[in-house]
């Protein structure tokens, strides 16, 4: 059969299956961003209509509110909106913080007990499980602030400890540092401190796949953390002083008080989200084969040096993943300190700041645009951790 007898062939644009990948995807994009476009159009023309303020100049306006936890200078005559923005994005992050940490040492504290073979630890980690993790975190939030801390007594019946710290139902009252003059030379040792940490565990690292000896890491690097700084205090002549709280008349002044919203807030986020975290500890440790812990067994290693050296540096590869959402619903979460009053940045800037200002597009905006970057910024993080954490060839 010679060439002319041959079917014809097209070589068109669309025969290419690539083509047609990238064209179709093209037009895809375009139909999304002419939706966004009108709906867009369609939004601005009806805030046109009826006369609504739009622009983000209402940022330098004086708020005129008082705010009851700030971490920075804050004066309700004087502080603009966006101090209140900034004010409610730094509550919203310690709270974020804080939550993480207690539930990340709760959860696996419980997953192991989970594991353990002990009766009642076991049987006790799995109540505490099932109750809390089947118990809405809003019901839990005001269950904390309305029963609990509401109940304790007030100001002048307190509980003490020490003299110097004192609960009641108005917070936690504790002992305020004043730094003074030469403090910052024990930031600086401090930071010393952590950067000898990181180069001693890495030789230590390096020393145990070279010989197989082990070195006491945590107790040193502890003893590094602890003595540096607290030689550096006594060097540079004790320069930070505390300013205790002191009951005058109804109330505590002085002292750095924690408001009841936050301890409420903190503990419900950090009892529920540890429910699932360790429930994702104990599929991790379960995952890794039996195997590895006979051998490690016969080799007469200690359980809890199995558990440390063998078991939980398998299981983080499986534990990872799932906690990384759990990370991001308890930042999400914090959103429900409006229910009891926390002035985090739903409460200040999407509540009292909306309803005075009205401009609710760029209110609205700016707080998804608060949780979208502290939840990418965790991803990021924790994804970085895990391909760290990934076994070597796969």
């Amino acid at each position: 059969m010679n060439k002319s007898q041959l079917p014809p062939t097209s070589g068109g644009l669309l025969s290419s299956p690539r083509n047609r990948a990238i064209i179709f995807q093209f037009l895809a994009l375009l139909a999304v961003v002419a939706c966004a476009l009108y709906f867009t159009n369609n939004m601005f023309d009806n805030i046109e209509k009826r006369g609504i303020t739009t622009g983000f100049s209402f940022l330098g306006e004086t708020a005129g509110f008082g705010v009851s936890q700030s971490l920075i200078a804050y004066d309700d005559t004087t502080s603009t909106f966006l101090d209140v923005f900034i004010v409610g994005v730094l509550n919203t992050l310690l709270v974020g913080v804080i939550g993480i940490i207690c539930a990340s040492i709760l959860g696996l504290l419980v997953g192991i007990g989970r594991l353990s073979s002990n009766f009642i630890v076991a049987k006790l980690s799995l109540v505490y499980i099932e109750t809390f993790r089947n118990i809405p975190i809003l019901l839990q939030i005001l269950f904390w602030y309305n029963i609990v801390l509401a109940a304790l007594p007030g100001p002048r019946q307190s509980f003490s400890y020490f003299e110097s710290v004192f609960l009641n139902n108005r917070g936690l009252l504790l002992p305020e540092p004043i730094f003074q003059s030469g403090s910052m030379f024990i930031l600086i040792a401090f930071v010393l401190a952590c950067t000898a940490v990181i180069f001693l565990t890495r030789w230590a690292k390096k020393r145990h796949d070279q010989t197989g000896e082990e070195f006491p890491l945590i107790k040193v690097s502890l003893a590094i953390l602890i003595l540096s700084p607290l030689l550096a205090y006594f060097v540079t002549g004790q320069p930070i002083a505390a300013e205790y709280p002191a009951l005058k008349g109804f109330n505590f002044v002085g002292g750095l008080a924690i408001i009841p919203e936050f301890l409420a807030l903190t503990f419900a986020l950090s009892i529920y989200t540890a429910t699932y975290i360790a429930e994702a500890v104990r599929a991790g440790i379960e995952a890794v084969a039996s195997g590895q812990k006979e051998a490690a067994e016969s080799l007469g290693l200690k359980k809890h040096i199995i558990l440390r050296k063998v078991v939980l540096p398998q299981a983080l590869r499986v534990i990872i993943p799932p906690v990384i959402n759990q990370y991001l619903n308890l930042v999400k979460n914090s959103s429900l300190a409006t229910a009891i009053g926390y002035p985090e940045i739903v409460t200040l800037f999407s509540g009292t700041t909306l309803n005075q200002v009205g401009q609710a597009i760029e209110i609205i905006m700016m707080t998804m645009a608060v949780y979208l970057t502290f939840s990418i910024v965790i991803s990021l993080l924790l994804n970085w951790i895990n391909a760290k954490m990934e076994i070597k060839g796969r």
